[in-house]
């Protein structure tokens, strides 16, 4: 089905996003924001194991979610480059949450009715997103008026990581089919137009830069990097403690 790489990009991101998040958690700047990332860390590794079982379904291999999250190599990974940069500190992991998920509502947007559990769930997925976007814009808007340091940090966060940015949009093998067939009702690329339109509103305003245009590469969720592949390292720790037992 022409659905498998789809949902494996969306999950691998929101995995890879939920675990990288989950790096504040006891640790956040204050105490109303260490509950929110945590409470948002769960949100994305939700919306990932329900992907990840619907994959299940579509490869029909024998393998559950747990098995499709946790018992490949890092190599085997297809999410954005966007994520693999590390946790950072606060601004920089304001900057890649904003990028990403501004990215994702657009991917999001471009889903259609084509394969009916994606779309039901996807409807379910956006109605959550919102709140993250609201928490996030409320972010962006706070560093950059918050003084000289801080939007000096948000400003060198978003410089960095937005060379990464479009590869939450790289381009699908089949995605002329998916098009066919309506799981996709606009390419990617036209997403990554109306994503770079929605940044531009919120970050021109506030003069801070918008991350560049860049040539579609094939690579942008095959290499990755080591600070990705120390977290992978982590978060699969438990799973491969103790292979084939049932937890």
């Amino acid at each position: 089905m022409n659905e498998r790489e789809l949902l494996l990009q969306i999950a691998d991101d929101e995995l890879v996003l939920g675990w990288r998040n989950s790096e504040w958690t006891g640790i956040a700047p204050m105490l109303e924001e260490d509950v929110a990332i945590s409470s948002i860390s769960q949100d994305e590794l939700g919306h990932a194991r329900a992907l990840y079982q619907l994959l299940a379904g579509v490869l029909a291999d024998g393998r559950d979610e747990d098995a499709l999250a946790y018992d490949r190599g890092p190599e085997a990974f297809h999410h954005a480059r966007l994520l693999d940069h590390p946790r950072g500190d606060w601004a920089d992991t304001i900057a890649r949450r904003f990028l990403y998920e501004i990215a994702d509502e657009a991917r999001l947007a471009s889903i259609g009715d084509g394969y009916p559990p994606l779309a039901e769930l996807v409807g379910k997925l956006r109605r959550e997103e919102r709140y993250h976007r609201m928490h996030l814009v409320a972010w962006i808007d706070r560093l950059a008026r918050g003084g000289e340091e801080p939007r000096r940090r948000l400003t060198a966060a978003l410089t960095e990581v937005g060379a990464d940015a479009s590869t939450v949009f790289t381009p699908l093998g089949d995605e002329q089919a998916l098009l066919e067939s309506r799981i996709l009702v606009r390419p990617l690329a036209a997403a990554e137009a109306a994503w770079r339109a929605d940044l531009t509103g919120i970050l021109v305003p506030l003069g801070l830069p918008v991350p560049p245009a860049a040539t579609p590469s094939g690579d942008g969720r095959t290499a990755h990097s080591d600070s990705f592949r120390w977290l992978w390292g982590e978060f699969t720790s438990v799973y491969r403690s103790e292979p084939g037992a049932t937890w």
